[in-house]
């Protein structure tokens, strides 16, 4: 494997819906480059709740696009497919992140004594013990699901207009009630690659790390791309 810096690869599922920054599909939630490709016919309804199946391929082949314009490493517009992280990992060959939830384990490490992350998911019914374990996540992690029926699921699969307000509310109702049910819950991540640009208000009303799809692709990329220093020269005496 080659690594180079270039840009962060985002492959995206078949959607039309709006993506304001801190949405993982805008290209100004970013702080370096990135560049897009979509999968024709991935559903949101197919990759969440029928497994991604027959799509395998054709997120390989939109990474190797991404890859031979340049992309150094690899993510995904749907937590989803942590299903094929294994997959999509041996086939591109360079580093791939399929889903948000690959933080767990490292958050999990980083929280003090008695203290775990939680989840907040797009769809909580879905989220089964196989994908916390294509992470490498432990599959009795507490999970929250914003409700079927509400402004989320409305954007996304019911072509509703994008509401802030409602869409926020919604998520920090969902972190809240978390909690409550889970006092030891010491950070939030979230599946949902839609859900950052409530990231600060879900911190701020919970007093709580928030960990998602950017904190997760800004750490891989910088592993191609790391920083360079300068050493100061010193002054002549």
């Amino acid at each position: 494997m080659s690594v180079t810096s270039g840009a962060l690869g985002i492959i995206m599922l078949d959607t039309t819906f709006e993506r304001p920054p801190g949405d993982v599909g805008h290209a100004g939630s970013w702080r370096f480059p990135v560049k897009f490709r979509q999968v024709r016919g991935a559903s949101v309804s197919l990759v969440v709740r029928a497994g991604g199946e027959g799509l395998v391929d054709d997120f390989i082949a939109a990474g190797r696009e991404l890859i031979s314009e340049g992309c150094s490493a690899i993510i995904t517009s749907c937590g989803f497919m942590a299903r094929h992280q294994r997959k999509l990992a041996e086939a591109l060959g360079v580093p791939v992140a399929a889903s948000s939830l690959m933080q767990l384990p490292m958050v999990e490490m980083a929280l003090g004594a008695g203290l775990r992350p939680g989840v907040i998911t797009y769809d909580a019914a879905s989220l089964g013990p196989q994908v916390f374990e294509a992470c490498g996540a432990d599959p009795s992690v507490p999970v929250r699901g914003v409700p079927a029926g509400g402004a989320f699921h409305a954007l996304i699969e019911g072509s509703a207009a994008y509401d802030h307000k409602a869409l926020e509310a919604e998520v920090i109702d969902a972190a809240r009630k978390l909690v409550a049910e889970h006092p030891f819950v010491g950070a939030i991540v979230l599946e949902c690659t839609n859900m950052p640009p409530f990231a600060r208000a879900i911190s701020a009303a919970l007093d709580l790390p928030v960990f998602d799809i950017l904190t997760l692709g800004e750490w891989l990329f910088t592993s191609t791309s790391p920083r360079t220093f300068h050493r100061a020269e010193q002054s002549a005496l």
